[in-house]
């Protein structure tokens, strides 16, 4: 397996525009998971070369079910992370001023997926159904999706039982829930692989529900802002690590291949990477890696309507910038 650290592999072999003996700016990079096609671009750029043209030592750190992002990038970690805005805009509320430097995902990819044999065609008939939820920072666009729609989290016939979902699908395989957590480009094909229909699902996109909420962006803690050699630095991550997007998207099968070879667990298959890549690449389309302000704003709104429990309380104010790739862009 590549070992992660691209610039010794650079100094090494004395290939790329930074040249033989010359020095790498170095940086790391925290991941939400672990190393799969849902950040294909990262390792595309790591593979192809583009951090390096960049004068940059990329060190990858994937994530995993006991790694917070927040929490690594507070504790001087990473210089980067890859986090969903509603578990970013949750730190900053509580005091750690995370800031979107770049948005490589334009839709989100999150879905509850439910049996029709539970009698669930629409969410009206979520009453008195068990749902499985992730947590970690991504309950948030679930809470407020049912505080929008009026329905309890505390179980009851009126409201739902919340049941805390580990990063699998087994509660909708073993019954114990009638509907589970999904993302369009994983654990829903874990429902098909495990022998479910498509025909026997019916899937809410938060999308489609009006409650999505960005994912997948790029977050650093504000004083980085501060410092003209980091901005540097982050303008250069960020304008490799979208040509690395963009080159996934056009070679999704491609970018999967590489992905594997960046697994260093070996858990992940080439048909699963393949189908997933194929997935993200949707979900990238049409992104620049800037802000799109109307998609903050709907997520901010989506975050404030949380009836009692909201999962922030005020707007934010300083949470993005576009400083990072209106330079990287041009």
């Amino acid at each position: 397996m590549r070992h992660l650290l691209a610039g010794a592999v650079a100094l090494a072999m004395g290939t790329g525009a930074a040249g033989a003996g010359s020095h790498l700016d170095g940086l790391t990079l925290q991941l939400k998971w672990v190393t799969q096609a849902q950040f294909a671009g990262y390792y595309v750029a790591l593979e192809k070369g583009f951090y390096e043209e960049e004068n940059l030592d990329l060190t990858i750190k994937p994530g995993g079910p006991d790694i917070a992002p927040t929490q690594v990038i507070a504790g001087g970690g990473a210089d980067v992370t890859v986090e969903w805005m509603p578990a970013a805009l949750a730190a900053r509320e509580k005091g750690l001023a995370l800031v979107n430097i770049a948005q490589p995902f334009k839709s989100s990819g999150m879905m509850l997926s439910c049996r029709k044999d539970t009698g669930i065609t629409t969410p009206a008939d979520f009453p008195g159904k068990t749902l499985g939820v992730w947590f970690f920072g991504n309950e948030y666009p679930f809470l407020s999706w049912m505080s929008q729609l009026g329905v309890p989290t505390e179980g009851g016939d009126d409201g739902v039982e919340v049941l805390k979902q580990g990063f699998n699908v087994d509660p909708i395989l073993n019954g114990q829930a009638d509907c589970v957590s999904t993302m369009t480009y994983n654990e829903y094909w874990q429902i098909i692989d495990a022998g479910v229909s498509p025909d026997e699902l019916v899937v809410f996109k938060y999308e489609d529900q009006g409650v999505a909420t960005l994912e997948d962006g790029l977050y650093v803690l504000e004083e980085k802002l501060a410092d003209e050699a980091e901005v540097d630095k982050l303008v250069r991550f960020v304008r490799a690590s979208m040509k690395g997007w963009k080159y996934a998207e056009e070679n999704p099968d491609e970018a999967a291949e590489i992905v594997l070879e960046y697994d260093e667990t070996g858990a992940q298959t080439e048909k699963h990477q393949k189908r997933m890549m194929g997935e993200i690449a949707k979900l990238t389309a049409g992104s620049n890696g800037a802000l799109d302000p109307a998609d903050y704003e709907r997520t901010v709104a989506s975050l404030l309507s949380g009836g009692s429990d909201p999962v922030i309380t005020t707007a934010p104010e300083g949470a993005w910038t576009h400083a990072i790739t209106d330079a990287a862009l041009n």
